[in-house]
């Protein structure tokens, strides 16, 4: 009889171990339908803010000095004469297929051109973040340990000054202090990172280190304010009243549990990042997506606006993405 019971508990208890999993799945199915249904409706609201650019793009495409021949030929060439929704069909069915367009400056395609800056521009965004995590996250660990004091006072003006500085006064502050007194790091200019590492860390500490001061700051004050509320938890005082004190328990503990909270500021600081990007790459002078973007506004060049654009709201959305899915580390009651 004994058998028998072990028997028929063991379907049992695979079909719970198969339900669980099948619900395991289920939120990590919902996000990347989200996901989806996000990336549809950025796309729909790119295409028709595009419509809303002052200026023919005929006139654009056709060059200056046209006449209304060759615009007339150049509106018929790009589909402007269809109906809206007719465009908003064959650009979709060829963004389906990877397929962003030509660029009427020049006549390259645009997933060439965002190919080539796209790398630029994630890689200062890495080293920024990196940047900004080695800094916010020891600045708000210690601002919390002292909470009070001297030390916490000092963190939380410093990280109110980062938040409030304009990254481009910040950028030209540093060129006069690097490059133009101190001589040590050249004022603007790139080199990629695969063909020199070194050169290409000259060119990019400075523009990282402008955008990293608003993220370390933003950082150090959620992380000191989550780690604040944790440590005032029952069992944090449990911890200590057992012999726990110190790095143990603002580490192991506290950290740990401030870990969905701080995810979400980097995640948000990340997507900050990408969009921020714009503004540093034309203080520095460096050919990333942001300066392509500008380039193609005051060009009024939509193929690439469009384009640049829905790369970056995709990207902003992997990374917040992958912040939803890292909740199910810090988080078990989510897995």
């Amino acid at each position: 009889m004994q058998k028998s019971d072990k028997g028929s508990r063991e379907p049992a208890l695979r079909s719970s171990r198969d339900r669980g999993q099948g619900l395991d799945m289920l939120p990590i199915t919902k996000r990347l339908l989200n996901f989806l249904c996000l990336l549809g409706l950025v796309s729909a609201i790119t295409f028709l803010l595009t419509l809303l650019i002052p200026g023919d793009p005929a006139h654009v495409a056709a060059g200056e000095g046209a006449t209304a021949e060759q615009v007339a030929e150049a509106r018929q060439r790009l589909g402007l004469n269809d109906p809206v929704l007719v465009q908003f069909a064959k650009w979709l069915a060829a963004l389906v297929h990877g397929d962003l367009g030509v660029s009427m400056q020049g006549g390259s395609p645009v997933s060439m051109l965002i190919g080539d800056r796209l790398p630029v521009t994630v890689g200062l965004a890495l080293l920024a973040i990196v940047l900004a995590v080695l800094v916010g996250l020891p600045a708000g660990i210690i601002a919390a340990s002292r909470r009070g004091k001297v030390t916490d006072r000092v963190i939380t003006v410093v990280a109110s000054l980062g938040i409030a500085v304009p990254s481009f006064w910040l950028g030209l502050m540093l060129v006069l202090a690097f490059a133009v007194y101190g001589r040590i790091l050249p004022s603007s200019g790139y080199a990629p990172f695969l063909e020199n590492p070194v050169e290409w860390l000259k060119f990019t500490i400075m523009p990282a280190l402008t955008l990293a001061a608003a993220p370390a700051a933003e950082i150090a004050r959620q992380l000191r304010g989550a780690m604040i509320g944790t440590l005032e938890q029952d069992y944090i005082r449990t911890a200590r009243a057992k012999g726990l004190y110190g790095t143990s328990v603002l580490l192991k503990h506290a950290l740990k549990n401030a870990g969905v909270p701080l995810m979400t500021v980097i995640g948000l600081q990340m997507a900050f990042l990408l969009g921020g990007s714009v503004i540093v790459e034309q203080v520095f002078g460096i050919p990333g997506l942001g300066s392509l973007s500008v380039t193609a506004v005051l060009q009024r060049d939509i193929p690439v606006i469009q384009g640049a654009v829905l790369v970056a709201a995709a990207a902003v959305l992997i990374v917040n993405l992958a912040v939803d899915l890292s909740y199910r580390v810090f988080n078990p009651k989510m897995r």
